[in-house]
């Protein structure tokens, strides 16, 4: 989980190693942030600098440290999994004498055998990591190898576990050796200059011409050469790709908070997702399809697989698969899924769904499937990532990088992209006919002007969630699609402003959780459109009432028009009217908007909450 940055530029030394990537660990901070480190490789030798916290109390270090200028310089910021946020603990890890530094994402499983080994060795270990466990095991292998990049190769070839490794030596100065397994690296072409970065987010001020790396792989750069190996050291030719966002993307623009920016992102992500997919015959085409049609027409089954707020975008993505294509299709969260022995097949479709492209509950829960014959389709955020590496289809997002760790923008161009899947297999498997596809993407394509709408109306919502800002609990409840919509709003409260709340199917109501409605109890109720599904709005309705008749505050989200549920709400928030398998992209707003400005209101960090990071990189 934690933001990897190297660079190596041309010529003499200069600050620009520093300043680098510094810059790339600012745009990574959002990674990991209990610790940030960095290494230079000077004339005088290797600095390395490091300090617990977030990055700017490592600038601060530096500031008070005059750092020579450099060739090539490592970063790191990181979030916690062996040892505790100390700086003993942060990265870059020293060894060969200070002459070798060691940056490190991901979980070495075999590190207590390693350990014990280089223990009875004699060596001293600083830190509880087991990333210094690598940096030692690094430095022998120079030692008898006398080359960085061999002895990266030798190194990798001892460790199990999911990583992505960086190092540099003073005896090396314009050399940036990384691998990677289960864990993600990519390349950044400059000109005479080259970067390597745990996303391209750590570049991209510089470059936007990037190459993948792919699993088991050994890259050394220099000023002027990229070159890639397998652990054995037959080359290997990375695939390139340009990043199609700038700089620009990355930073706030203006607003108070990445997570306000990328709430506002939002109708631009919807409609970018929808953009390019529909060719001049009128069918759907998805990114890269590489399943056969004829595989696709026998599938019996859909499983999607997923984690936290892609998982309820899976859920909406079963409502609307099931309801276009007549296909049974299962939700899994993607960290049970290959440990309960699943039954998939040949005529299984597995959807595996991830902003990062990383979550590795996720990829291994696609390599589980693709092991029992299942076909897998990756929707993602992230080229270059290793879903969709791995996977046999892909459908990928446009949502721009998102540095909150809370999902917004990523959640509604995830449910955008389930909709297209749904509607692509429907057209390939006739279960509609072409001018139903194409009314439904004429209504898909109206989104985004409403999901703006939302955007817009936040005021009433932020008013709300500021007289709130003490109440101890909340409770979501929604039907249909709304019950994701439901929990999503829990998720987002919980993660950003710390207090309990649950999501519930409504019709559950009576069967239990009605037991915590008292008085005061704030409530939200997603409510249906009375226009398509006459008898869910109107069970609705009957909630609203039993949870009012005990105490509760309403809190009802309601499309415009349905007058319907004034006498039963103490508050009410309008939508668009919207057909109701899409109702989720309007819905889920205000609920992001409420997370958000309540948080704000208790005085908590809304871009990076406590004890999360952006991409789950360990299982």
């Amino acid at each position: 989980m934690c933001g990897i940055v190297g660079y190596v530029g041309p010529g003499a030394p200069s600050d620009r190693p520093l300043e680098v990537v510094l810059e790339g660990l600012r745009r990574l901070e959002y990674r990991g942030y209990d610790s940030a480190g960095v290494a230079v490789v000077t004339p005088e030798g290797l600095v390395s600098a490091k300090k617990a916290g977030k990055l700017t109390n490592l600038v601060s270090e530096l500031d008070a440290r005059r750092i020579p200028p450099g060739t090539s310089a490592i970063g790191h910021t990181r979030w916690a999994t062996h040892g505790g946020p100390t700086d003993a603990n942060a990265h870059p890890h020293l060894s060969g004498g200070g002459k070798i530094a060691l940056i490190h994402n991901g979980i070495i499983e075999n590190f207590h055998a390693l350990k014990r080994e280089l223990t009875e060795a004699g060596v001293t270990f600083l830190s509880e990591t087991d990333t210094e466990v690598v940096a030692h095991l690094l430095a022998g292998a120079y030692d008898e190898h006398g080359d960085l990049t061999a002895a990266m190769r030798a190194t990798v070839a001892r460790l199990e576990g999911a990583f992505t490794l960086l190092a540099v030596h003073a005896d090396q100065p314009g050399t940036v050796v990384g691998a990677r397994r289960n864990s993600p690296l990519v390349i950044g072409l400059g000109d005479g200059e080259n970067f390597l970065g745990s996303d391209v987010s750590a570049f991209i001020a510089s470059t936007r011409e990037a190459m993948e790396m792919g699993q088991d792989q050994v890259v050394t750069i220099t000023a002027d050469e990229i070159v890639v190996t397998d652990v054995d050291g037959n080359p290997v030719e990375p695939k390139r790709f340009t990043v199609d966002w700038d700089a620009n993307a990355a930073v706030k623009g203006g607003f108070s908070s990445f997570m306000e920016k990328e709430i506002h992102d939002q109708p631009q992500a919807v409609a970018d997702t929808l953009l390019g997919r529909a060719a001049e015959d009128g069918k759907l085409a998805l990114d890269e399809m590489r399943i056969p049609e004829s595989v696709l027409r026998s599938v019996d089954k859909i499983v999607v697989i997923a984690c936290g707020t892609a998982a309820y975008a899976g859920h909406v993505a079963k409502y609307a698969i099931e309801h276009w294509c007549r296909i049974p299709t299962e939700v899994e969260l993607a960290h049970e899924f290959r440990y309960r022995d699943p039954v998939v097949d040949e005529r299984t479709l597995v959807v595996a769904i991830s902003q990062s492209g990383e979550t590795m509950d996720t990829i291994m829960a696609v390599r589980h499937a693709r092991e029992q014959g299942a076909k897998v389709l990756a929707i993602v955020n992230t080229h270059g990532s290793t879903i969709p590496r791995e996977s046999d289809a892909v459908l990928y997002t446009h949502a721009g990088p998102e540095v909150a760790v809370a999902s917004t923008k990523a959640f509604l161009a995830q449910i955008t992209a389930c909709y297209l899947l749904g509607l692509y297999l429907a057209q390939l498997r006739g279960n509609k006919f072409p001018d139903e596809i194409r009314e439904d993407l004429a209504q898909l394509r109206a989104m985004p002007e409403k999901v703006q709408r939302m955007v817009d109306a936040g005021e009433q919502v932020r008013e709300v969630a500021r007289s709130m800002k003490d109440v101890p609990t909340v409770l979501f409840l929604g039907r249909h699609v709304g019950y994701p919509v439901a929990m999503e709003g829990a998720l987002k409260l919980k993660e950003l402003a710390y207090i309990h709340a649950e999501g519930f199917a409504a019709g559950e109501l009576k069967h239990g959780p009605i037991a915590l409605v008292e008085e005061g109890q704030p409530v939200f109720v997603i409510v249906p459109s009375p226009r398509g599904r006459d008898v869910l709005h109107g069970k609705v309705i009957s909630n609203i009432q039993e949870i009012r008749a005990r105490g509760a505050r309403t809190l009802v989200i309601a499309e415009d028009g349905d007058d319907g549920v004034e006498p039963f709400a103490d508050v009410v928030f309008r939508v668009p009217q919207t057909p109701t398998l899409l109702a989720p992209l309007v819905t889920v707003v205000p609920l992001q908007i409420f997370a958000a400005e309540l948080a704000r209101a208790k005085g908590l960090d809304v871009d990076q909450p406590r004890n999360l990071a952006k991409s789950v990189t360990v299982e």
